[in-house]
């Protein structure tokens, strides 16, 4: 199967990505919790403009890290494995199986209770964590299969957006909703203008953010909006879309996500921590990526598969689907962001959930990366690119 230079492109940055988000979540956790920790944690709460600098990056840096996701949702769309129907249905499929089980398990345990809001958090997959755990096993993970979980995690995180969207947005202004879908209605004119100047498309994002941070909807949103009125054209390294797609690539992987990463796990771990595990929010957490994941995704494509509606992609065993079902289940990045949205108001169900989100997270990669490594023992595969 031949892939593309710009997936291939993609798919190399946010293996490199996942490995710096594991060294910084343990540089960050050691210096939480060292001598230092007054003034580590002083870094991220240190006010500017009457935000902290952990807000701006949830807030703000974390926009660009939507917009670049955006942009690869739409490539998809437009020529990439989401443009065909049947070729797009199974990762979407599967991406919603991998949502509603999780979410099903969680509310099992949490229905009726204060940790209710976080229905959310074992919803999501973190790409470059899982993409930089499926990268670890080299050349012999059949392309089909990359390009299967690149897909199941673009949708995923386009599930949690909308989730973030209606269900985690606090008091509504009507007013600044509308200032922000007016700007967008103008980019959208100079889209279908064949305005192709980035300038217009960036200021007016700006403006869009300002507005969506004001309206009550989370700021971040704005970034996946812009992602769609940037012009597209035919999808060739010279469109705008896809130089400010290159242009992203790298500063996101190395700067926005390792730089979220060291701001939300500066956790100090208190000595009842591993009591605070056994509640429900960390059991449905944990069970919900940990075994809702796979089993959401694995039995949604099986339901696919039988009633015909598509087919397993070249080179992919039923197998293969379970074992990237746990590799989903690494929700840390999207994880952690809905946790701070879900427990604003009960902020003691934060540090305990980032923990139960680490651990469920390093359980179901590990599981993942073995599951898969004992089925493609023996198998050496070499794709060619474009």
């Amino acid at each position: 199967m031949k892939v593309t230079k710009l997936f291939a492109d993609f798919f190399e940055s946010e293996k490199a990505s996942g490995i710096i988000l594991i060294i910084c979540t343990i540089v960050s956790l050691v210096l939480a919790n060292s001598i230092v920790r007054e003034n580590y944690e002083q870094i991220w709460h240190y006010q500017l403009g009457h935000h902290s600098v952990e807000h701006w990056i949830n807030d703000g840096l974390m926009t660009i890290f939507f917009l670049l996701i955006g942009l690869e949702l739409e490539r998809e769309v437009y020529i990439g494995e989401l443009s065909r129907i049947k070729n797009a249905l199974l990762p979407i499929i599967a991406a919603i199986g991998g949502m509603l089980i999780p979410a099903g398990i969680y509310m099992v345990f949490n229905f009726g209770t204060p940790t209710q809001p976080g229905a959310g958090i074992p919803m999501a997959t973190d790409i470059a964590f899982a993409l930089g755990t499926l990268s670890l096993l080299g050349n012999r993970v059949p392309t089909s299969l990359k390009v299967f979980l690149t897909a199941l995690a673009v949708i995923d995180d386009l599930g949690a957006i909308l989730v973030i969207a209606f269900f985690y947005t606090d008091n509504l202004s009507l007013f600044n909703l509308g200032i922000a879908s007016g700007i967008m209605g103008v980019l959208f004119i100079f889209n279908r203008m064949k305005v192709h100047n980035w300038i217009p498309y960036i200021i007016g994002g700006i403006g869009m953010w300002y507005f969506m941070l004001n309206s009550g909807i989370h700021a971040t949103i704005s970034g996946v909006l812009l992602a769609f009125v940037i012009p597209f054209g035919d999808g060739s390294e010279k469109t705008i879309s896809s130089k400010v797609q290159h242009f992203l690539h790298k500063p996101v992987a190395f700067f926005v996500l390792p730089v979220f990463a060291l701001a939300n796990t500066a956790i100090f771990i208190e000595s009842g921590w591993v009591e605070g595990l056994i509640h429900e929010n960390s059991i449905g957490i944990f069970l919900g990526l940990v075994t809702g994941k796979p089993l959401g995704i694995l039995i949604f494509c099986f339901l696919a598969v039988a009633l015909g509606w598509c087919s397993l992609p070249p080179g992919v065993k039923w197998k293969h689907v379970l074992a990237v079902g746990f590799m989903a289940g690494i929700g840390f990045t999207m994880s952690i962001f809905i946790t701070l949205l879900a427990f604003k108001s009960y902020p003691e169900a934060v540090t305990v959930s980032k923990i139960a989100i680490m651990i469920s997270s390093l359980v179901a990669g590990i599981i993942g990366y073995a599951f898969l490594n004992s089925t493609l023992k023996g198998n050496e595969v070499h794709e060619e690119e474009l």
